[in-house]
């Protein structure tokens, strides 16, 4: 038997939608060569990450043994998935591989971050493949709502895996390759010994629909429209973008293309040839000078960005542009989990401005870029692999696509982030727990999600935070009285007095009787002062704020 095998260890988008990265390897147990699949972010909020930029995953395991890496492959352009390239790239240092489009993308983002662009190499569609080790990886071409998405057809000695990426079934994508069921059967002709697929639509009961579906009703309403009309999807979905500036074309309309990542997609598509015979845009500048009713906006922030153009359009202008009453607003986008109450703050801020807005409720004006569950299944009997790896989806969505495999008599499992499997045998079988979590870019600096810092962020926003500054003689006698500052703390409690000067009064009470040993030991000083000003602060307000004692001694 060999002592070699080939594993497969997700680091990031196994058991969370979002955050993609997933380690394959293969040869001797520890001495694995190893390929990394996407490496992408999740976005953080308010609640659970309050000022934290972007939220990557923890690859503290594949830095490690960064000497055994030989490459990183991206499926394709969606943050989830190449998002963290540029801001890790320090780490891992070696070629990056993609498609033209999404390579366009990534050297990007690599010449923003100050890395090379020219270790981000250009590969093109299955049957060319790349030799990486012992691996040989090709990328064969897939419908999702971006361009030049690609499933991976990983080689290696102990046999073939399929990682879908994110993907649809789509006859019909408009910009981009249709599904292509010959393709993969050739694929699979030799036999497939994995198949680790996209869960993220795995509920949906019925057969997915195709982009095509979409240009007729988009076209009707724009057509029907008074006033000026805008629209959101996500940038990245070129394809509907242009749907929506062609249906603004036809209405006579001028386009305009608003938010920094729809001029980027956009421009990236037609430089690497995905996207042709865009219509003509015009200038947010040069828009004034056209009347309301002949404009087309196309915006982003389809999820309620506070910083994107449609979150700006709602709460006024946006570079000279304005929504009034009687224009329209679509939302040409299924709202992300987590993310309504961003997007529902926006309609009813259009709402107040009298301007109608007009979602996906009716399912006339988006398809998802997700296969549904009949298209699994449809995938499992194309392919028909060995085992199956349910992958990108929450716990629920992998439970759900392993019970549709096993239903089929595949062997599966629930793979979560740092469940290292061997695929090599009839089933896949857990070798290794490994411990993964997230890294935080805050600013300008990158730190672990358990270092304490959002921790600290998150009991300040909570409790309010007081200063307490003592100052001690050169005897350890008190020099004057304590003061406090205080931040994010009512004024006033329940004594009808002002909060800081209960507080003060009461820590200078203390100072008054405290023994010569207290006064002279600066931790416990500290802890005695913080104990007191929480506990008077709760029996003032209800809150033990955070404290920071700061003690100053005159030698």
């Amino acid at each position: 038997m060999s002592s070699e095998r080939l594993i497969y260890l997700p680091l990031g988008g196994a058991g969370e939608i979002g955050m993609n990265a997933y380690v394959y390897g293969y040869g001797a147990q520890d001495k694995e060569r190893l390929v990394l699949v996407d490496l992408g972010v999740t976005f953080p909020d308010m609640d659970t990450t309050p000022g934290v930029d972007l939220i990557m995953p923890d690859m503290t395991w594949l830095k490690e043994r960064a000497d055994r890496l030989e490459g990183i492959f991206i499926t394709h352009g969606h943050e989830d998935h190449i998002g963290a390239i540029a801001h890790m790239y320090s780490a891992l240092n070696v070629p990056v591989y993609a498609r033209p489009f999404t390579a366009n993308l990534a050297r990007r983002k690599m010449e923003e971050a100050g890395h090379d662009p020219a270790n981000v190499h250009t590969v093109e569609a299955w049957p060319e493949v790349t030799k990486l080790g012992p691996f040989t990886v090709g990328v064969a071409p897939m419908s999702h709502s971006i361009p030049e998405s690609g499933a991976l057809v990983i080689d290696s000695p102990a046999g073939r895996v399929v990682h879908t990426g994110d993907f649809k079934l789509d006859p019909d994508p408009l910009v981009g390759e249709p599904f292509d069921p010959e393709m993969w059967a050739e694929i699979a002709k030799d036999g497939i010994q994995a198949l680790v697929c996209d869960s993220t639509n795995v509920f949906s009961q019925h057969p997915g629909r195709s982009e095509s579906e979409l240009p007729e009703e988009i076209t009707r309403l724009i057509s029907e429209a008074k006033g000026m009309v805008a629209a959101t999807t996500f940038a990245s979905n070129v394809a509907r973008v242009k749907t929506l500036a062609e249906a603004g074309a036809r209405a006579g309309r001028s386009v305009v293309l608003l938010g920094r990542a729809m001029r980027r997609m956009i421009e990236a598509a037609t430089e690497t040839g995905v996207l042709t015979d865009f219509p003509k845009v015009v200038s947010p500048e040069d828009a004034g000078d056209i009347p309301r009713d002949n404009l087309m906006l196309i915006t982003t922030g389809s999820q309620g960005e506070r910083r994107a153009a449609t979150a700006q359009l709602a709460r006024g202008k946006y570079r000279g542009l304005e929504l009034k009453e009687g224009d329209t607003f679509l939302f040409s986008s299924k709202t992300i989990p987590g993310n309504e109450k961003g997007v529902i703050r926006i309609i009813n801020q259009f709402s107040e401005k009298g301007v109608d807005v007009v979602d996906d409720s009716s399912g006339l004006y988006h398809v998802s870029g997700h296969a549904n569950g009949p298209d699994l299944e449809r995938v499992h009997d194309l392919l028909k692999p060995k085992m199956l790896i349910p992958m990108h989806g929450e716990h629920r969505h992998l439970r759900q696509h392993a019970r549709l495999g096993e239903a089929k008599g595949i062997p599966s499992a629930v793979v979560v982030n740092g469940m290292m499997m061997d695929l090599s045998g009839d089933a896949p079988k857990v070798t290794e727990w490994i411990e993964t979590g997230r890294t935080y870019l805050d600013g300008s600096v990158k730190y672990g999600a358990l270092d304490g810092i959002v921790r600290d962020r998150i009991r300040m926003a909570l409790n309010g935070h007081v200063v307490v500054t003592v100052i001690l003689d050169e005897d350890d006698e008190p020099l004057g009285e304590p003061w406090c500052d205080l931040k994010g703390l009512a004024e006033t409690g329940t004594s009808n007095a002002a909060l800081v000067e209960v507080l003060e009064e009461d820590l200078n009470q203390f100072l008054m009787r405290a023994g010569a040993k207290t006064l002279r030991d600066d931790d416990k000083l500290e802890q005695e002062l913080r104990r007191i000003t929480r506990q008077t602060a709760h029996a003032e307000i209800g809150k033990k704020p955070e404290v920071t004692v700061i003690v100053s001694r005159m030698r």
